[in-house]
């Protein structure tokens, strides 16, 4: 039930930082809930599947908001606030790549204790 509720916890966070609609001051606050449920979740590897499969969803977010970002010119107000709706989308990205690289390292650091502990199980 707890992992059911971290990753809805998850999902709102994401939506609610990939809506767009939120300050500055909300984003950094939703990043730090989002981490603190990002840790939640069990070291298995369906866990690994399930924030990989958001960190890729961020990613093609980030992009799109990349290119409609480099759609405005240089300089110009309209590029200046894009600027600054790119950077916070690259901060949640940054959260979840993050979040992903140690989940991975503490999954394959498990898998080889396991494999000494029990040569053959893998």
């Amino acid at each position: 039930m707890d992992q059911f509720i971290a990753r809805s916890n998850i999902d709102h966070y994401l939506n609610l930082l990939h809506n767009g609609q939120t300050s500055a001051d909300d984003r950094t606050a939703i990043n730090q809930m989002l981490a603190t449920e990002l840790g939640k979740l069990n070291l298995a590897m369906v866990d690994l599947e399930y924030v990989e499969s958001r960190a890729a969803a961020c990613r093609r977010r980030f992009n799109q908001i990349s290119h409609w970002r480099n759609g405005f010119a240089d300089g110009s107000t309209a590029r200046t606030q894009a600027d600054k709706v790119a950077a916070q989308f690259e901060s949640t990205l940054r959260t979840m790549d993050v979040f992903c690289g140690q989940m991975r390292e503490r999954l394959n650091v498990r898998s080889s204790q396991v494999s000494e502990l029990c040569p053959g199980q893998r």
